[in-house]
């Protein structure tokens, strides 16, 4: 049940919360896109679009959202996005985030961005741990740090394949934030502003560790890397081939997941170099703008490897129902970023533990109003939008209701009096 100290009713109450809670750099990082915010806004847009269809008379009182994803149980059909700025939404954010986690029965990702330690997480929030990697320049040490998640106990390892170079956050240099934090007159005035977080998050970085660091970046990394815009100041590969997704099959011995992926094509390429899982994201919106929502393309991505891997879904979710939109299109469960760190930024563990409550109330309504008493049930029967009628491009094969349409729609050309 969400905490109900906490006056947030949905995830944009937890919004509107954060945003006063926290200076406007940091927020603008998290909840912001790239360039003109065209996809951000597109991503919200397309859940719009898809109604539910829903079906009564249906006994669903003894309904669950519990399901068995590559071999373990969770309690329901989300997982915790890798999200690299935890750690300045709440002191050790992550962490915060990993005990939410694990207590909701849900898997939790660690970003290679973020500032706490990857052993800290594995010691202190033990559940369903997934390790986040970006490739850096230097493979062998991505090598020894996908390897380091081994030994730590991370049980499933998500590539991020579509952030090769940072997006374009002209906000983030207007409002000059950087990682490793650095001080500007522009965000001293920002933080200055925000005196409960400059006591409750940087005030205890400084008592305790120092300034924010990439606490999973090797020494030599973070004694080479200055203080960047947030975002930029991580090392990135724009070299990386199929090859290197191989190399790592190879060495992961592991659930490998590949996230980014946004065309059948790609998805069928990380099924041939071994992958057991993607994810259909177009990260939030927040690297290549104008690109197509992940709840478009995810039908066609889905029909394509059918159930040889898992399909995952992330990007512009905010409400239960854009889950259960997501599961009906395909997905076998979703994976949610900015709105648990809403709920970190709020209040730690227990605002993460309230934004989590808030889409498991929200997918339990949704899912007694659709009539399923199980995520199982969630099929393409159960949703219908007007860009995906079948036998048209990105189609829904199979709904009924679409295909009443298309034969009206025939028939309206062949007699026109119709």
């Amino acid at each position: 049940m969400p905490d109900k100290k906490i006056a947030a009713y949905n995830i944009e109450d937890l919004r509107r919360l954060a945003q006063i809670r926290v200076p406007k750099g940091i927020f603008e990082f998290v909840d912001r896109g790239s360039e003109d915010e065209v996809a951000l806004r597109n991503n919200r847009s397309a859940f719009e679009r898809i109604k539910m269809v829903p079906n009564t008379l249906i006994d669903v009182s003894k309904r669950t959202q519990a399901i068995n994803l590559f071999g373990h149980d969770i309690k329901m059909p989300i997982a915790i996005a890798p999200t690299g700025v935890a750690g300045l939404m709440w002191y050790q954010g992550e962490l915060a985030l990993a005990k939410a986690a694990a207590a909701a029965g849900i898997p939790f990702t660690l970003a290679t961005g973020s500032m706490t330690a990857m052993e800290t997480i594995a010691a202190e929030a033990p559940g369903r741990l997934w390790f986040q990697l970006y490739m850096w320049p230097d493979r062998s040490l991505s090598h020894a740090l996908v390897e380091r998640a081994r030994v730590a106990g991370f049980e499933a390892l998500v590539v991020t394949v579509d952030g090769v170079v940072p997006g374009n956050r002209e906000y983030n240099l207007r409002n000059g934030f950087t990682m490793p934090f650095s001080y500007s007159r522009r965000n001293i005035v920002d933080v200055l502003r925000h005196p409960r977080w400059m006591f409750s998050v940087l005030g205890r970085y400084m008592a305790n560790d120092g300034l924010p660091r990439y606490e999973n970046y090797p020494t030599e990394l973070k004694n080479r890397i200055t203080a960047a815009p947030v975002g930029r100041g991580m090392l990135r590969n724009d070299s990386l081939t199929w090859e290197d997704l191989r190399e790592l099959r190879r060495r992961w011995p592991h659930t490998l997941i590949v996230k980014g992926i946004m065309t059948p094509a790609d998805a069928l390429r990380a099924l041939e170099c071994g992958a057991d899982s993607i994810v259909v994201s177009n990260h939030g919106g927040r690297n290549l703008d104008s690109t197509r929502a992940p709840i478009d393309v995810l039908p066609t991505i889905a029909d394509s490897v059918r159930e040889r891997m898992t399909v995952l879904m992330d990007s512009g979710v905010r409400r239960g129902s854009d889950v259960v939109k997501a599961l009906a299109l395909g997905a076998k469960a979703v994976l949610v970023g900015r709105p648990t760190l809403y709920g970190t930024a709020v209040n730690g563990e227990a605002g993460a533990a309230h934004a989590i409550g808030i889409f498991r109330e929200e997918i339990d309504r949704m899912m007694a109003h659709m009539g399923c008493r199980s995520v199982a049930e969630l099929d393409r029967q159960r949703v219908w939008a007007p860009h995906l009628q079948s036998g048209r491009p990105g189609a829904l094969p199979g709904t009924v209701f679409d295909e009443l349409v298309h034969h009206v729609a025939d028939q309206a050309v062949e007699y026109p009096e119709i």
